[in-house]
């Protein structure tokens, strides 16, 4: 008689021993509070305790947990800031949550060649605030406290991609460390190479399912010498979505230009304090460069602007009221959940070609009037990438209202040749849109290449890739 295979539980005890005796005791907890807070990200009703975190503090540390962990077939998921919104880095049962927020070092900075290579739990802003000196900056910017390695895991992007991209233009190199414990280092420090397979590029967006990112290789950016924010108002959605369309077309080269309709522009004016502003539809720009350069972006933005009806700049001049301003952008999902403080509230992530923006925008608010919920909208329109923060009362039945207003603006954006999502990635809660937008022949390849890298699918499993027939791991 064939003997049962060890539980889940007992590969998972095994695998915490190995881990406590290659000296990594100090940073196993196991401790309730330490488990709750490794057991969801934002914005995702799923949550599950792991059975234990990792503090990871190193590479190695990182490289010894998942030597144990695939010794013993125990899930591990990577964990940086945890707001991620897709359910990202929320675990299984009996899995370890591997917690690489202590990582935090500048590994170099080459201030001549613009990189710097940092250990993956350095958040975006604390890298921009220790290279201050240094004359350069870091531009992608997602709005909330995130984590290098996590956005590299996501592709993240944000406010300022249309001028510089999302992390995958982004990114030089990774050190990645393999399912087996391996540990690799992709890509260089030079701009360009024809050498072997872009295996950077291969991780960048994976969601932690191939490998777990303990350090990237970044482009940095100079400074611009000189920076203005201006903020139009509009009484017609259509003209502000056109003016957004016509500056992209036209090649201004503007740094960001974000739209907050009027029912998100009505919260923030609440939540953030925007006193002096009208409830109506509104674009922020920002623009930089050289003193001329600036004042060429604005000349043109505004022409363009005015011929659609906007009603006038209202410049933000210095540093502390762009900050204002830009904070209030970023705060705009808190200011939507304010409405209704007890309400639940789901933010959609579509993307579709620049072109296709207003036809899309318009069926959905089509969409949210049949619902009858209330979504107002917002996004990077720069790059057609928007959001719709669907608020309904947190009750089985409303949940299920504003998931059906979700899936019905997520089939629109796929009929006009976008994407379920522009930058919060799939997680869970963007799998049932996969086979739609990619076709199964590409994700067989997708299911592939996860075989090949992480044979006992320890890594973040049940992310990024719907199971089928074939591939239950």
């Amino acid at each position: 008689m064939n003997e049962c295979a060890p539980s889940p539980a007992a590969r998972l005890s095994a695998a915490l021993a190995e881990i406590r005796a290659g000296g990594l005791t100090a940073q196993l907890s196991t401790a309730p509070s330490v488990l709750e807070t490794h057991s969801h990200g934002e914005a995702m009703e799923t949550a599950c305790l792991p059975g234990a975190v990792v503090l990871a503090e190193s590479t190695e540390h990182v490289a010894a947990v998942m030597r144990a962990c695939h010794a013993n077939r125990v899930p591990v998921v990577a964990f940086g800031a945890g707001t991620s919104v897709e359910g990202h880095v929320t675990p299984p049962e009996h899995a370890i949550s591997l917690d690489l927020s202590g990582m935090t070092a500048i590994v170099e900075i080459n201030a001549e060649d613009l990189d710097c290579r940092v250990q993956a739990g350095l958040t975006r802003q604390a890298l921009n605030t220790r290279i201050r000196d240094t004359g350069l900056f870091f531009p992608v910017d997602p709005g909330g406290e995130a984590t290098l390695g996590g956005m590299c895991a996501t592709r993240a992007s944000g406010t300022a991609a249309v001028r510089y991209g999302t992390m995958k233009e982004n990114v030089l190199g990774l050190t990645v460390v393999l399912a087996t414990g391996e540990i690799i280092r992709t890509g260089g420090r030079v701009r360009k190479s024809s050498t072997g397979y872009d295996l950077t590029s291969l991780f960048v967006g994976s969601e932690g399912t191939l490998g777990i990112i303990t350090e990237v290789q970044l482009r940095l950016h100079g400074r611009p010498e000189s920076i203005s924010a201006a903020i139009c108002q509009f009484a017609d959605l259509d003209d502000a979505i056109r003016t957004a369309i016509e500056i992209i077309q036209c090649g201004i080269p503007i740094s960001r230009v974000e739209l907050l309709d009027s029912v998100q522009m009505a919260a923030s004016i609440r939540y953030s304090g925007l006193e002096g502003y009208e409830p109506l539809t509104t674009l922020f720009f920002e623009f930089a460069g050289a003193p001329a350069a600036v004042h060429e972006q604005v000349v043109a933005t505004e022409a363009i602007a005015l011929s659609n009806n906007g009603k006038g700049f209202a410049w933000a001049d210095t540093a502390e009221e762009r900050t204002r301003l830009w904070k209030a952008r970023h705060d705009a999902f808190w200011a939507a959940k304010a409405i209704e403080p007890g309400a639940r509230v789901i933010s959609t992530d579509c993307i579709v070609p620049i072109s296709r923006l207003g036809e899309l925008i318009a069926g959905v608010r089509d969409d949210i009037a049949a619902s009858g919920l209330r979504a107002p909208l917002l996004g990077h329109v720069g790059d057609g990438n928007f959001h719709a923060l669907i608020s309904t009362e947190n009750t089985e039945q409303g949940r299920a209202r504003a998931w059906a207003l979700d899936r019905q603006i997520v089939a629109r954006a796929l009929a006009l040749g976008g994407s379920c999502s522009g930058e919060h990635g799939v997680g869970m809660g963007k799998l049932e849109f996969l086979e739609t937008e990619h076709g199964e022949g590409t994700l067989a390849v997708m299911r592939a290449l996860k075989r090949t890298m992480d044979p006992c699918n320890i890594l973040n499993p049940g992310k990024l890739l719907p199971p089928d027939r074939i591939y239950q791991g």
